[in-house]
Order: C-alpha cells, then sequence, then structure tokens
C-alpha cells in the first residue's frame, strides 16, 4: 500500500510526498529544505515544559510576557528623519496626530558617519536619507513641542551613538525632563557595524568601550532606557540568511554582556535594559519561528553561562522593521502588501516595538500618504485581525516548533564556529561573519535569476508598461545651506571657551579609562558639535579602515 511501513501502518509523510507536485524549490527564503508535511515525529526529543513552557516564563519561546497584546500592543514606530530639524519636527508631530505611539529617528549620512553638515564630505548628502543633526540646538529643533518625558523614542545611530545620546538627554533636560524618567532606544551596536553595514568610525576596541560606558550609565543614571539595541536587521539587509541573523546578532549581544562584566557591572543590573532589533522578511513561518527560536537561546545563555538570576535578565525584548530588501522600484504598491504580511510575522512572532517600511522607500524617503498608509497597515493588524486575542497562537504547531528547534541547532553550530576563532571580534576580524553573508547573498541572487525564488513584478508578472505615480519626496540644496546656517550661527553665539574647555577634558578622558559619557554630556550642553566630538575622540582612538575580504 503506498505511504505504508512494513507492518502496514501508513504514513501520513510519505502519502504526501509521494503525490506529484508541481516544479518549484521547497524552501524557506533563506534556503532551508522544507517537508511536505510535520508529524509529531518531528518532534522527536521535544519537551513541551523545557522547550516551549508558558508566556512570560522561561525559556519564553512563547512571549516574554504573560498576556502579551491582550495587556498592551506593540509600540507603533514610524523610522522616519529627514532634511532639517525644522522639516522632521513637522513630520514627528504628523505622525504622533495620526496614532503613533513612539518614534525612530533617522539621521542622514554625515550624522551618522560623525560629520557636520559644512565638512567637505557631506556635501550632498546633508538631510538625504534622514534628519541632519548636528548640535543641541537642531536636538532642540527636532523635538521642538514634543515633550520627551511623554514618549518614547528610538534613534537609530551608531559610531558617534555616545555623543548623539548625549545631545538628546541635554535637550530633554532643557525641557525640564529628568534623565532617570526618559524612555526609548539607542542603537548602539558598533559589532555589526564592522560585519554588515559599514558606518563605523573607530577602532573595534575603543569603540566597544562606547559601548559600555553607555550601558553603565544607562544603568546608574538611565532605568528606563535602552542604552544598545542589537541589530539583526542591518545583517539581513546585507544578504544574511534568517539563521545567519539570529546567530549573528545573539553572539554580537553576548560580546556586549561579556565586555560589561568584564568591566565590573553586575548582570542583572543591566541586562534588563538590552533590547534587540530584528528583520521581518518575507517567508512569513521562518521569520516567527526565528523569534521564538531567538527568546529561547537568550533565556538559556543568559541564565546558564551568564549566571543572571532575574527573569528580567532571561528575558529578551526586540523591535522589529518590516524589511527594506524586499521592497521594489516595479509596482511599487506591491510593497503595501508585502509589508503587511512581514508585519503580521513580527506581530505574531512576540514584537514589543514594530516600524513597517512605506511603499515609496526604494525610490526616495517616504511621503507622507505612504508613512500614513504603513502606520494604518499596523492598526488594521492591531484591531481588525484578531490575532492580538490570543497569546502565540501558533504554539503547538508541528511545523512552527520543529522549525524553531531547527533555527537554534543551526544558530548553536555557528556559536561554536565563532568561539573557535576566540570570539566575534576576532571573527570579525578574519572576516568570518562577512563572507558568510556574502556568500548567501550571492546564492539568494542567483536563484533569483535562474527564476528558483520568485519576486513577484521582478523576476514575474511582469507589466511592460507601469503606469502607478508615486508621489516623490525630494530634498534640494536648501534643506544644506539651512543646515550649514544654524551650524555657522551656533559656532558664533555659544560660548565658545566653555567648548574647548569641554573637549579638551573629553579628550584627556578619553585618554584614561573612566567613563565618557559625563564628558559627552558636558560637551552637548556646550553646544559642541557632532564633529567636533568625533574628531576630539578619533585624536586618541585613530580611524578603523576595513580590511579587504574575500
Amino acid at each position: 500500500m503506498p505511504g505504508s511501513d512494513r507492518s502496514g501502518k501508513r504514513d501520513p509523510k510519505r502519502i504526501v510526498e509521494s503525490v506529484e507536485t508541481r516544479d518549484a524549490d521547497f524552501t524557506t527564503l533563506s534556503g532551508e529544505t522544507l517537508d511536505a508535511l510535520y508529524t509529531a515525529a518531528d518532534l522527536d526529543g521535544f519537551d513541551e515544559k523545557r522547550d516551549l513552557g508558558i508566556p512570560g516564563e522561561f525559556p519564553f519561546t512563547r512571549g516574554p510576557y504573560t498576556n502579551m497584546y491582550r495587556g498592551r500592543l506593540w509600540t507603533m514606530r514610524q523610522f522616519s528623519g529627514f532634511g532639517s530639524a525644522r522639516e522632521s519636527n513637522e513630520r514627528y508631530k504628523y505622525l504622533l496626530e495620526h496614532g503613533g505611539t513612539g518614534l525612530s529617528v533617522a539621521f542622514d549620512m554625515p550624522t551618522l558617519m560623525g560629520l557636520d553638515p559644512d565638512h567637505e564630505r557631506a556635501e550632498g548628502e546633508v538631510g538625504r536619507c534622514g534628519v541632519s543633526i548636528s548640535s543641541l540646538r537642531d536636538m532642540e529643533t527636532l523635538f521642538d513641542g514634543i515633550p520627551l518625558q511623554e514618549i518614547s523614542t528610538s534613534m537609530t545611530i551608531n559610531g558617534p551613538a555616545a555623543f548623539v545620546w548625549a545631545l538628546y538627554v541635554a535637550a530633554a533636560e532643557k525641557q525640564g525632563a529628568p534623565r532617570s524618567k526618559l524612555r526609548g532606544t539607542i542603537q548602539n551596536d558598533i559589532l555589526k557595524e564592522y560585519i554588515a553595514q559599514k558606518e563605523f568610525i573607530y577602532p573595534p576596541e575603543p569603540s566597544m568601550r562606547l559601548v559600555v560606558d553607555t550601558i553603565e550609565f544607562a544603568t546608574n543614571e538611565m532605568p528606563l532606557f535602552h542604552p544598545v539595541s542589537i541589530s539583526g536587521y542591518h545583517i539581513r539587509e546585507a544578504g544574511s540568511t534568517a539563521v545567519q541573523e539570529l546567530a549573528f546578532t545573539l553572539s554580537d549581544g553576548f560580546a556586549y554582556v561579556e565586555a560589561a562584566i568584564e568591566r565590573g557591572l553586575d548582570v542583572d543590573a543591566f541586562a534588563p535594559r538590552l533590547s534587540f532589533f530584528f528583520n521581518a522578511h518575507s517567508d512569513f513561518f521562518e521569520e516567527i519561528c526565528k523569534y521564538r527560536a531567538a527568546r529561547r537561546i537568550y533565556a538559556q545563555r543568559m541564565r546558564d553561562r551568564y549566571g543572571a538570576r532575574s527573569e528580567n535578565s532571561w528575558r529578551l525584548r526586540f523591535h522589529t522593521q518590516t524589511a527594506g530588501c524586499s521592497l521594489t522600484a516595479q509596482q511599487p504598491e506591491n510593497n503595501i502588501v508585502r509589508v503587511a504580511i512581514q508585519a503580521l510575522s513580527g506581530v505574531l512572532g512576540g514584537t514589543q516595538s514594530l516600524h513597517t517600511n512605506s511603499m515609496d522607500e526604494t525610490l526616495a524617503l517616504p511621503s507622507d500618504k505612504a508613512a500614513k498608509i504603513a502606520l494604518r497597515t499596523q492598526q488594521i493588524i492591531a484591531h481588525e485581525t484578531g490575532v492580538t486575542n490570543v497569546v502565540d497562537p501558533l504554539a503547538g504547531s508541528y511545523f512552527v516548533e520543529a522549525l524553531t528547534n531547527r533555527m537554534q541547532q543551526k544558530a548553536e553550530d555557528y556559536f561554536r564556529q565563532i568561539d573557535a576563532f576566540g570570539g566575534v571580534v576576532p571573527a570579525i576580524e578574519e572576516g568570518f561573519q562577512q563572507r558568510e553573508i556574502g556568500r548567501a547573498a550571492y546564492r539568494y541572487q542567483q536563484e533569483l535569476e535562474a527564476r528558483r525564488k520568485t519576486m513577484v513584478g521582478v523576476t514575474d508578472f511582469i507589466e511592460a508598461e507601469e503606469e502607478v505615480e508615486i508621489p516623490i519626496l525630494k530634498i534640494d540644496q536648501s534643506t544644506e545651506r539651512e543646515c550649514r546656517a544654524v551650524i555657522a550661527d551656533v559656532r558664533r553665539s555659544r560660548d565658545n571657551e566653555r567648548a574647548e574647555q569641554a573637549l579638551r577634558r573629553l579628550r584627556a578622558a578619553a585618554r584614561g579609562t573612566e567613563n565618557l559619557m559625563p564628558h559627552l554630556l558636558e560637551c552637548a550642553h556646550a553646544y559642541v558639535t557632532v564633529g567636533e566630538a568625533t574628531d576630539a575622540m578619533q585624536e586618541v582612538f585613530g580611524a578603523y579602515r576595513e580590511p579587504a575580504v574575500f
């Protein structure tokens, strides 16, 4: 009998596999081969109490909180920032007025690289891919009329993160908000810059020092703020697989934990303030399983390897952003559908915060209309689909649990390979993570070009003449002139002696071992610019030049 074993018992997996199938690669987006059917046999050795548990309890596979979205919805952030601080302030107010519950600040390339808008390397880039911020003046303008004590703010910046955070804290204090009451996240994940995004300034060792300085400062002074958001998003955008994103992100996070412990910090004092940032790509179930595996791996390691005693230290919380690399310039309205599906995977995976990309982001910074549609997508998921009514509704699915287990096993394989290099930084210096990502990206591109993978509107279902008109947000040269005028006025009107003294003290502290955050805050209040603070530290730390990786 077809699909039967020797005893005559019918095997449902063999029955399904014996039926004729279409010509397709039945793999995940990352290339993981999938069975046609999953049964209890795929969960051999699975222990429900050990591996699954209940939401809000170790190992947190089912979610970091007991009642999840029945208690509180995720924070709906829209990644936004463009042009000058004045222009972005208007967009922030627009988003908050239309139901946004948090802000996520996008900075332009000069700011990300620690350059002022009047630097020669900034020409033509000011305000183009985010907002230009060069001093406390700009930060005050950016949040004018927005009470920082009442909202949660995420800032996506890494190389100059410590100083930009100091500018934010200084702006809040000028509003009258005590730093201890501020809530939000600074990305501040420098390791993934060396791996994927390449917006580094200093060599790894002093860069790690700055990250630990911010962790220590937040632990002592700002208990509601997340001083680092360990980011897999950019690793995935660089072309990694889901497993690589999972493994490289968590290994970076564990490197920060180890560095903070080496500094002398109690793991239970700082670990609850660490957060993570993952990509939501298009393979629906693979993404959900990635998030579930991440929580379980993190909980087990924090308890068993790093000796954390508090449940808050075991509990991985994360922000999610839909996959920018999945969006297409062709038939851009299709991106609305892609984003909705990706956002739903983030919600079913248990995210604490979510950003949905706008349909026009392959063409330009988002227009008001596109940004509002992206926000409405989250609101429809939250209030119309019913998925928030039940905590982790996919738990117990043979497929979901088997794929979660497989992703954990493959991530653990990567951890062993990284350990063999001597840790994350030596592995980066040898180009290990970079090579792995490059190979994955190349393989996927080959699959697209061979049409073994489909991208609607690009590889298939192509329209010869597209007539969809998408309004484009354009940043012209007037923005650059405005930002240069502002920084010139700052340098004229500030107390320049105070600024120079603050910079001298920063350089002296950088040569030693003390925490640099108090000195960066002094510089912020003295209206020192991003470029000036960056240059002062670079004089001591040097600049990083990436070796070629083949």
